[in-house]
């Protein structure tokens, strides 16, 4: 029996994330037959925009669906702006006729506000998993690249959504099958759900001082209230110049600086991915005053904070 998943696009969501996810499935079937059945959804039943321009035809608009199938909820930035009560409510039916929902990038927003992520490990894409914290405090948001829990499934998106099919498939129809459709997409290997959705620090900074990536480290995870320069220091049990030196030496920075830019990195993403206050970002983000928080943002980025309120999707 064909297993059917349903594809509900938001205005505005990734095509990456969906194609990654679509994608497996028809490999699959390749192969194997029709052990898949995909449909398109809108809310309205009309095509839909991607971030990239694309647009997509959609099957049907929001409809019944049949117990034992799945409905991923796509999604790009502000997927809230087109969650009407009448979308909540057609998914909390769907939670309560036995469907199992999903959520690719941040659909997770959706799935979230109507109150369907409660009591479920989730994840989303990275960019958003600052503002989703602030907006949903009390939900269990990891930084995988997928969770499944129970009925509920949930991605980073981007190329996660591979990695999230293929588990799926190799669930339901045996790691060798998830194999040969990884290998039609050239991938060295099939990541697991415990893979982290970021590049490590050193990594992504080009260092390999073992001291000065644990520091990162630990801006990083300190960006409200931020650590002294002496704390930072103490806390990987160097002097604090000495680690004025590794700054300098490794990425001609200061350690405040850098803490700087991390924190207005942080602040530029909520600003983007949620409805917060300026001062409301400001104060999440460990600035003393908003005025302080505008100059600074304003000296990195070139534009002031309520400037920087435009959307770009990925």
């Amino acid at each position: 029996m064909s297993q059917d998943y349903y594809f509900l696009l938001m205005p505005g969501f990734s095509a990456i994330g969906f194609i990654s996810a679509l994608e497996p499935l028809r490999v699959a079937n390749r192969f194997r037959g029709e052990l898949y059945r995909w449909h398109v959804l809108s809310a309205d039943g009309g095509a839909v925009l991607a971030s990239n321009g694309m647009s997509v035809n959609a099957d049907a608009a929001l409809e019944p669906l049949k117990k034992g199938a799945t409905l991923m909820v796509v999604a790009g930035f502000e997927p809230l702006q087109f969650a009407t009560p009448a979308l909540e409510h057609w998914l909390r039916r769907l939670d309560h006729d036995g469907v199992t929902l999903g959520a690719i990038d941040t659909g997770a927003c959706v799935l979230a506000e109507a109150g369907l992520l409660d009591g479920h490990r989730l994840t989303l894409h990275w960019e958003a998993i600052d503002a989703f914290k602030e907006s949903y405090p009390h939900l269990s948001v990891t930084q995988e690249l997928f969770e499944i829990d129970r009925r509920r499934i949930t991605c980073a998106g981007g190329t996660a959504s591979i990695d999230l099919m293929l588990d799926l498939i190799a669930q339901a129809h045996g790691p060798e099958l998830a194999i040969q459709v990884s290998e039609q997409f050239v991938l060295g290997r099939i990541r697991p759900r415990k893979d982290h959705q970021r590049m490590q620090i050193a990594t992504r900074y080009g260092i390999n001082n073992k001291k000065l990536v644990q520091v990162i480290g630990e801006m990083e995870q300190h960006t409200e209230p931020p650590l002294s320069t002496l704390a930072l220091a103490d806390a990987i049990k160097v002097t604090r110049r000495q680690l004025e030196r590794l700054f300098r030496l490794h990425l001609n920075d200061t350690p405040s600086n850098f803490y700087l830019g991390l924190r207005l990195e942080k602040a530029r993403q909520l600003l983007r991915q949620s409805n917060m206050s300026v001062l409301e970002v400001s104060i999440a983000c460990g600035f003393e005053s908003p005025s302080y928080f505008t100059r600074s943002y304003r000296a990195r980025f070139s534009k002031c904070p309520r400037e920087d309120r435009r959307r770009e999707v990925v």
